[in-house]
């Protein structure tokens, strides 16, 4: 393994802009291999390594599952759900065609994009993750099987300030399904958003926040189809409202997906990020890193859990 930092014959820091700087963990997560990523000290950390597609797979498969076990023995179900994208229409598709009605169902979008002035997205805005999970979920149900459209929950500027409590009146979230973006940002939380506690124990127990999203989340949506996958940072709006830590911690169950590269490349800038995620230290600096604390899984795709090497061949 190269260290890219500290060769004799040329010595660099990372770059001030860079939010987690402590040069010795990252070497030491950049050299983590794809035999030993599954390894991990703490035993209730379940790291599996899986094929690209059957990351997805697995996650429609544990929504539908948890709604399907849910719905059938007339328990609630509460879930915080990612970024909701188009592959929710398939979870849709297996309720309809297994004839779940969903009346207890309740779902929380973990986040949602925000003006600089704090302004939430509202859900009439295309873009908006509130739009999206009403386009590819609830309205891909049948209309005898859908609950209340009031059970799935969008952040708004009207529920902004109550959204924790909102899922903590319900029993706590059990299930919340996590990633880490560019930044190691947890739901848009960003370590260098001058709004996130930086403090462990004050970060742990932080709820909803209106964060500044970095230059480096910017950068990484851009590159998402919605915003035309063309680089265009100033498509992206600068800020978004967030789920805390809190919440995420309280889930009864905790599962990360880890598998995002670039148009089915095997170039991915999560590649480094999970490793840091789920080995390097515990901190705000690395949002997502609390996947580690208490019982969760983690799913790594195979692109991701690739050995961190130098490929000429890709040139500069």
């Amino acid at each position: 393994m190269s260290d890219f930092n500290t060769s004799k014959e040329f010595k660099y820091s990372p770059s001030r802009h860079v939010p987690f700087r402590d040069v010795a963990a990252i070497e030491r997560c950049r050299g983590i291999t794809s035999d030993q990523i599954c390894e991990h000290h703490n035993k209730d950390l379940k790291i599996k390594i899986l094929d690209d597609h059957d990351v997805w797979f697995f996650f429609i498969m544990d929504i539908f599952f948890r709604i399907k076990e849910a719905m059938e023995s007339g328990s609630r179900l509460v879930m915080i759900l990612p970024q909701p994208w188009p592959l929710y229409k398939h979870v849709a598709y297996l309720i309809n065609r297994c004839r779940i009605p969903c009346s207890n169902l309740h779902t929380f979008n973990m986040d949602e994009y925000a003006n600089e002035y704090g302004d939430i997205a509202p859900e009439s805005w295309p873009w908006s993750f509130a739009h999206a999970l009403k386009k590819y979920f609830y309205n891909e149900l049948d209309p005898a099987l859908r609950p209340p459209e009031s059970q799935m929950v969008g952040i708004t500027n009207e529920n902004f300030k109550d959204y924790g409590k909102m899922i903590e009146d319900l029993g706590g979230p059990d299930i919340c399904y996590t990633g880490p973006g560019w930044t190691g940002h947890l739901a848009f939380a960003d370590p260098d958003a001058p709004e996130l506690p930086k403090d462990l124990d004050e970060y742990l127990q932080s709820g909803p926040l209106m964060v500044t999203l970095s230059p480096f989340t910017l950068a990484q949506n851009s590159l998402h189809g919605s915003f035309g996958a063309s680089g265009d940072i100033a498509a992206v709006p600068p800020k978004a409202a967030t789920i805390g830590p809190k919440q995420a911690l309280s889930a009864k169950h905790r599962i990360g997906l880890y598998c995002i590269g670039i148009d089915g490349g095997a170039t991915s800038w999560q590649r480094l990020i999970t490793r840091l995620s789920l080995h390097g230290p515990v901190s705000p600096m690395i949002p997502d890193s609390i996947i580690q604390l208490g019982k969760a899984q983690a799913w790594v795709s195979r692109t991701i859990a690739q050995n961190i090497a130098i490929d000429w061949a890709k040139g500069y």
